[in-house]
């Protein structure tokens, strides 16, 4: 990539790295003693592949105009980008202590104007995409190259918004945005799936006029080959890559537990969470 990430073990794998991103998640959520660290467990790998693989970016330049635009229209995501931002060297670690404090740049929700490296401020749910188109549209406009990644989740599937967006991407031919969707089949109410079921997504996304991929989201090399063959394809189209996800991946204890959209962790089970993941800490 022609970008700068992290500059502490820079050849570290993508394993490690989606490691060094959970850990970092919970180490945030043990300061608030809450957050969404079961979607920051689950998504970690997602992010590690974005920041460590595909994304052109400058750890010391966050406005660099020849970066990839990565929008997180997650909002409650913010604890799990976050810990990809410090991982990239985008932030300093030092600030994981000031998570959710009055003053901090990393608010519990994310807020653009907060946070380097936040890109936009994401919610009400649905609005992401939206953005996407916009930004891929303005690069377009201005003839540079770079792409728009828009992190979005299986709820949002339910927003007309993102269909209109969807329509509007397809129609202006925007293959310069890539959308990343989540899918651990959790929202607020209930399983994603039950509450308003977009299935079959793939047709969905592919009558929509998009480039269609559907792969393991906890699969780095599945990832890694999703996340190629999306930037790389030679088609005049936007492209999405629905990412199949397990909430609290990575921590045993957790994925066992009857998940909802807000995983509560209790007080003394922070630091057994990192135990088990400084436990398997990979290569």
């Amino acid at each position: 990539m022609s970008g700068t990430t992290a500059t502490h073990l820079p050849n570290m794998s993508l394993p490690r790295r989606a490691w060094e991103i959970r850990r970092k998640a919970v180490r945030m959520g043990e300061v608030q003693g809450q957050g969404y660290v079961g979607q920051a467990l689950g998504v970690a790998d997602v992010l590690a592949v974005s920041y460590f693989h595909a994304l052109n970016y400058r750890a010391e330049d966050p406005e660099w105009e020849g970066r990839d635009r990565f929008l997180l229209s997650i909002g409650h995501y913010a604890i799990a980008l976050y810990s990809a931002l410090i991982e990239a060297g985008i932030l300093p670690e030092q600030e994981l202590e000031t998570y959710g404090a009055d003053d901090s740049r990393l608010p519990m929700s994310g807020m653009a104007a907060y946070t380097p490296g936040m890109e936009i401020t994401g919610g009400s749910l649905g609005q992401g995409l939206g953005i996407a188109v916009g930004m891929a549209l303005g690069l377009k406009a201005k003839k540079n190259p770079a792409f728009v990644y828009n992190l979005m989740s299986d709820g949002e599937l339910g927003e007309g918004s993102t269909w209109e967006a969807a329509m509007s991407a397809a129609h202006h031919k925007l293959s310069n945005l890539i959308c990343v969707v989540d899918f651990n089949d959790q929202q607020a109410d209930g399983k994603s799936t039950q509450m308003l079921s977009a299935e079959p997504l793939c047709d969905k996304w592919a009558a929509f006029g998009w480039h269609t991929q559907r792969v393991d989201g906890n699969d780095i090399d599945a990832l890694v080959a999703a996340f190629d063959a999306a930037r790389n394809l030679d088609e005049a189209k936007p492209r999405v890559i629905i990412c199949d996800t397990l909430m609290c991946k990575g921590v045993p204890f957790l994925e066992a537990r009857e998940i909802t959209h807000f995983v509560r962790v209790e007080a003394d089970e922070w630091q057994e969470a990192l135990a088990v993941l400084d436990a398997n800490r990979p290569a």
